[in-house]
């Protein structure tokens, strides 16, 4: 973060859980990768940190040990790991650059440029795969966080805006939906699992479908002035809210209910307004349609201003402190936390601002901190190298080295180079010897003997495996 350099490669809000959404923050940088808990607005605890190489894809499942990360100086694959007791699960290699990674309780689903893989994430087996996808360089897909509405979304063509739906537990297409004359940039499903939201590359309109059928239910202006980069969207907890950012400096929340209510005007105004009203509703049969649209389209019902524009951003929202927050992360290392008044609306006021980059200090707080409110607990050292986890860990097998110099990283599609021939993860799930495990269960590069630190998959306290 120094002298205004942005450091982080990529960064992510953890996926949601059934009934709350996680407040974690994954971090990877150019010397690894950050786990951060926002247990209140004053305090973002680090929870783990890993300086073994460059990161550019980090993500936790929920509040989970559960992390999914790719490295710049291994591209092709991918590592499944348990942070907390210093286990690599497994590593898959892939014939192409791994461009996105989105994970639920039930898939794992590992974005290339022209192809999808579906794993299922219990013992991380291939379950499919979509072949010849148009052409998708910034590896843009969703995957729904509620396992019971398991839909995966990813662009049907790379000239047009439009959506492919697919169920990720049947395996089948569901849908495609017309979404934007101009190429995706963002999408967003909800964690109902029963709507999407878009944004395309011009970036000034919001749309929200319903997945099902493919209808719109929602259109907002983003803006009339200038087409934006599209960052992040995201829905909050409930369906009621979603939220935007853009390589500008505002941020904007909308509202998805059916009772908008208008505000009050002056009589004069009232009139007018009625009188532009009907006067629209009569000639809308004569009218462009990109007229007639503006009028229709919702507005944001809240924004912020953030102190800097042009970089890349993210934020989603979340109840931190019994109060609705926004919270912001920056490329150039900090979160920003606001609070939401949606009953007034309005600009958002900023609440605190956390540094990102290992330092414990909080900046920009609009009221003192004191010393006893930052927590200072730092994740055990022991836990920041790899080379270092099978002398320090306290429960659990050792790990077994991996030998890079015999990995495959040329494998085609989803066959995989086998590190440990003494079993899969996979067949140790299933209880299998290792003379006895398939040819599908070898698929899997198998780092730990897991026959006796396996995760209990009935148990939810345990998968994912929650620190």
């Amino acid at each position: 973060m120094s002298n205004g350099t942005p450091e982080l490669k990529y960064f992510s809000f953890g996926t949601a859980g059934k009934k709350v959404l996680s407040k974690s923050l994954a971090v990877g940088t150019k010397t690894g990768y950050r786990l951060y808990s926002l247990s209140s607005v004053d305090n973002l605890d680090q929870i783990y940190e890993n300086e073994s190489e460059d990161i550019c894809i980090v993500e936790r499942l929920f509040s989970s040990s559960l992390v999914a990360v790719v490295s710049l100086s291994s591209p092709r694959k991918l590592r499944v790991c348990h942070f907390k007791k210093g286990n690599e699960i497994c590593n898959y290699s892939y014939s192409n650059t791994i461009l996105g990674v989105k994970l639920n309780r039930a898939r794992l689903v590992v974005c290339l440029e022209e192809s999808l893989y579906i794993h299922n994430i219990h013992d991380m087996k291939v379950l499919h795969t979509i072949r010849d996808t148009p052409p998708n360089p910034a590896g843009l897909c969703c995957l729904s966080t509620n396992s019971d509405m398991c839909y995966l979304a990813y662009p049907g063509s790379s000239t047009t805006g439009e959506v492919q739906i697919f169920d990720a537990i049947n395996l089948q297409s569901v849908s495609m939906i017309s979404a934007h004359e101009s190429p995706l940039a963002a999408m967003a499903i909800s964690h109902q699992g029963n709507r999407i939201a878009t944004a395309s590359e011009r970036g000034t309109v919001i749309r929200v479908f319903n997945i099902s059928d493919g209808a719109k239910l929602y259109e907002f202006r983003r803006g009339v002035k200038r087409c934006v980069s599209i960052c992040s969207l995201a829905f909050s907890i409930d369906g009621l809210y979603l939220c935007s950012s853009s390589n500008t400096e505002t941020v904007h929340v909308f509202k998805l209910d059916d009772t908008r209510e208008i505000p009050q005007m002056p009589d004069e105004q009232q009139s007018w307004m009625s009188f532009l009203s009907k006067a629209v509703t009569a000639s809308a049969n004569y009218l462009p349609t990109q007229v007639t649209d503006v009028f229709n389209q919702g507005r944001a019902v809240a924004s912020i201003h953030l102190p800097f524009q042009g970089l890349k951003n993210i934020c989603t929202i979340v109840m931190v402190d019994k109060v609705l927050r926004l919270l912001v992360a920056s490329s150039h290392g900090y979160l920003y936390v606001y609070n939401l008044d949606m009953e007034e609306g309005g600009e958002c006021t900023l609440w605190r601002t956390h540094r990102l980059d290992g330092q414990l200090d909080v900046v920009d707080s609009p009221k003192p901190i004191k010393l006893k409110e930052v927590n200072t607990a730092k994740l055990d050292k022991n836990l920041k190298t790899e080379s270092s986890i099978d002398k320090n860990l306290d429960t659990g097998p050792a790990v077994v080295a991996l030998d890079t110099n015999h990995m495959s990283e040329d494998c085609l599609d989803y066959t995989l180079s086998v590190a440990n021939p003494v079993g899969s993860y996979a067949g140790a799930l299933r209880g299998h010897p290792p003379s006895s495990q398939s040819d599908a269960e070898n698929r899997v590069d198998s780092l730990t003997d897991v026959s006796e630190d396996r995760f209990n998959l009935n148990d939810d306290s345990e998968f994912p495996p929650v620190i």
